[in-house]
């Protein structure tokens, strides 16, 4: 389809009804599981290695995602958004029948293999079909999508958890997924590009693998399954070093690198890029952590902390429908990011910094919603700009790349930090918490959430240092 051309309503909704439902499936995953962290430990594990349920997921979505955008610039982005979704359903299957935390993990795992092409090719099959002016158009509706899945999200889960079984989580994905696939097998298989690289620097796919899995192993389990002077430390440590610094020598030497490093050559993408997982890393470990904090500090239920988590995940929408349209409207959206992740900044230290009651944990969490919720629109439509139609795949994926991997960063570097914090006392029944205990927890969320609001800080000044870009 022309830049140009419009797109009538009708064909749109054809479109919009396809891809919504994986897209939902991919923004809900990050809220549903916020409020079953207690309960999951409670039954399968301590609570240390219960965040692995999210950094496990996320490792597999980061280690996906390019690949899935070059795959879908080659061999089309509604085939291989079908591959996304069958993968997808299998690890929710296996999740929802894990008898063990480390069952539970490894379903996670193959989960995000098929979770890492989800936004992605739902995103690039969005830009594929329609032009960039005309989306604006159709921007409620999204809107809507996000709205819907992020508010429900910790709701649905603290629901479930609370009144039937945190196992529901995943197995209610299959209708869902059923109903994705058929609707988007009737669209158009859309545009191949027999041109484009696809998937032809395997080594560097593996590398790129084992580096992130060696990093996120050694930052959530050194201090506490190893000491920091040990000679695990040490190989883990070193061996993602030597692995890091390999795969940046071959891919800005390799002619079709599976990383995006000819986006990443451009100074405002690169920049962009840096802010989006400064703010996912923060982002991630208050959606993440925050009800951890409302029921083993507070001794709120599951149900009560997803209640409490809807501030923040409101305040998300909310930014997001602002810096939106103040972007439609200016057509430069660079200062919206510095704005916006400084607001989050301020709303986690505030956190940290007044006691512990709902109404004012609410309203901190809206700000700091509000604030995360100018991100990710701004990325991604000054990157898909950027790149241009033919490389829409690999612009996509390298938003949702730095998203990916902030949010497995500040899962990790929170969940270790917190934990550090709390002096080795594992919470295995997280139910049975005396007033002392308690203290502990409120005073170790108190040092950990300043962290956050540094990592938030950063994206700000790196949105700052983006040049200003007329759309």
């Amino acid at each position: 389809m022309p830049e140009s051309a419009k797109v009538g309503r009708r064909e749109f909704l054809q479109l919009f009804v396809a891809v919504m439902l994986p897209m939902f499936l991919a923004a809900v995953d990050q809220t549903l599981l916020a409020t079953a962290s207690a309960p999951i430990a409670t039954e399968l594990g301590g609570l240390r290695d219960v965040a692995w349920i999210s950094v496990g997921y996320l490792m597999a979505v980061t280690v996906m995602i390019p690949v899935y955008g070059r795959l879908g610039d080659r061999y089309g982005r509604r085939d291989v958004l079908l591959v996304a979704l069958a993968v997808y359903l299998t690890g929710a299957i296996g999740c929802g029948f894990a008898g063990s935390l480390g069952q539970l993990v490894a379903a996670r795992v193959v989960q995000g293999l098929g979770g890492g092409g989800l936004m992605v090719m739902s995103q690039a099959l969005i830009g594929e079909l329609i032009a960039p002016r005309e989306r604006a158009r159709f921007q409620g509706y999204f809107a809507l999508v996000f709205t819907f899945s992020s508010v429900s999200g910790p709701v649905l889960g603290g629901l479930i958890v609370s009144h039937l079984h945190w196992r529901w989580l995943f197995w209610g994905n299959l209708p869902i997924v059923l109903f994705a696939a058929w609707r988007l097998s009737r669209l158009p298989r859309g545009r191949r590009n027999p041109g484009a690289p696809g998937i032809r620097d395997l080594p560097g796919v593996c590398m790129f693998a084992v580096a992130c899995v060696l990093t996120l192993l050694w930052v959530s389990q050194v201090g506490y399954r190893f000491g920091w002077v040990s000679l695990t430390s040490a190989a883990m440590c070193g061996g993602a070093a030597l692995l890091w610094a390999a795969l940046v020598v071959r891919e800005r030497a390799h002619p079709q690198a599976f990383l995006p490093v000819e986006l990443l050559r451009d100074r405002a993408v690169a920049h962009l890029a840096g802010t989006v997982v400064c703010f996912a890393a923060s982002m991630f470990a208050m959606v993440l952590f925050l009800p951890v904090y409302l029921q083993l500090g507070l001794g709120l239920s599951a149900a009560d902390a997803g209640v409490l988590l809807l501030p923040l995940t409101l305040g998300i929408v909310v930014g997001s429908t602002i810096s939106g349209r103040v972007t439609v409207r200016t057509g430069r959206p660079r200062r919206i990011p510095v704005v916006g992740l400084s607001v989050a900044s301020a709303a986690m230290l505030a956190v940290a910094a007044v006691p512990p009651s709902k109404p004012v944990l609410g309203g901190l969490g809206l700000l700091c919603g509000m604030g995360f919720g100018t991100v990710m629109q701004t990325a991604q439509i000054i990157v898909q700009t950027l790149a241009g139609r033919e490389r829409l795949g690999i612009a996509s994926a390298t938003i949702s790349l730095a998203r990916s991997t902030g949010g497995a960063l500040g899962s990790a570097l929170f969940g270790a930090l917190v934990f550090a914090l709390l002096g080795g006392i594992d919470y295995r029944a997280p139910a049975g918490l005396g007033e002392a205990e308690r203290a502990a927890v409120i005073a170790a969320f108190r040092h950990a959430f300043p962290g956050a609001a540094v990592v938030a800080a950063c994206g700000a000044w790196l949105a700052s240092r983006v040049p200003d870009i007329e759309l």
